[in-house]
């Protein structure tokens, strides 16, 4: 059985990745790919209990080194209990952030040294990484403009602007150092232009 494949989706706060990775997930099911939705942290009830512990906020300061570890902590059930059974079955795994948001919230936002991510990284997932990244970008101030207007802010969208440049920053440096894999879509025009971006990647990995 041919194995399935594992797009990812990222970006910062307010860049629509709810509703595009719902998109995306339609646009695959009219393909007739049987596809499964997940998210980062989170997937499984043990990595969404570490999800619940990262978002909410704390008397008690949280260590940064902790949020590292927890991160990778949920990432590791995620991908023994629904990504790697996923793939192997032949269903492709569609994942609202993954790796590539802890070298921008960890890395960029928390300034933690990419060497002791990228250690992490490889532990954890040895050389399995996703075969599509969708990068949605949007302006700073329009992503959190948007975030503002839709909910309560969790405990990384309550973090100062500088905070958000500097994930936004990395996220971008990654894209130019694997354009193959990262695939940049302006999130700040109409939707329906965004989507049709959205699109035109993916029929490169399906057809």
């Amino acid at each position: 059985m041919t194995s399935g494949k594992f797009i990812t989706l990222e970006g910062g706060e307010g860049v629509g990745k709810s509703t595009n990775i719902q998109f995306v997930k339609e646009y695959l099911k009219a393909q007739n790919i049987p596809v499964v939705l997940t998210r980062e942290p989170g997937g499984t009830p043990v990595a969404e209990a570490i999800r619940e512990l990262l978002l909410e906020k704390h008397s008690e300061p949280f260590s940064v080194q902790s949020e590292l570890l927890l991160m990778f902590a949920a990432r590791a059930q995620h991908l023994s209990q629904v990504i790697q059974p996923n793939l192997k079955k032949g269903t492709w795994v569609l994942c609202d952030r993954f790796t590539d948001a802890t070298y921008a919230y960890q890395g960029g936002g928390r300034k933690l040294d990419n060497n002791t991510i990228a250690w992490l990284e490889n532990l954890v997932q040895g050389d399995f990484r996703p075969d599509l990244t969708l990068l949605l970008d949007t302006p700073i101030e329009i992503g959190l403009s948007r975030a503002k207007a839709r909910n309560t802010l969790d405990r990384f969208e309550s973090e100062q602007v500088v905070f958000f440049e500097a994930v936004r920053s990395v996220y971008l440096a990654r894209a130019r150092q694997f354009p193959e894999r990262i695939k940049i879509i302006k999130a700040d025009q109409p939707l329906a232009n965004v989507q049709k971006d959205i699109v035109e990647i993916l029929k490169q990995v399906v057809d």
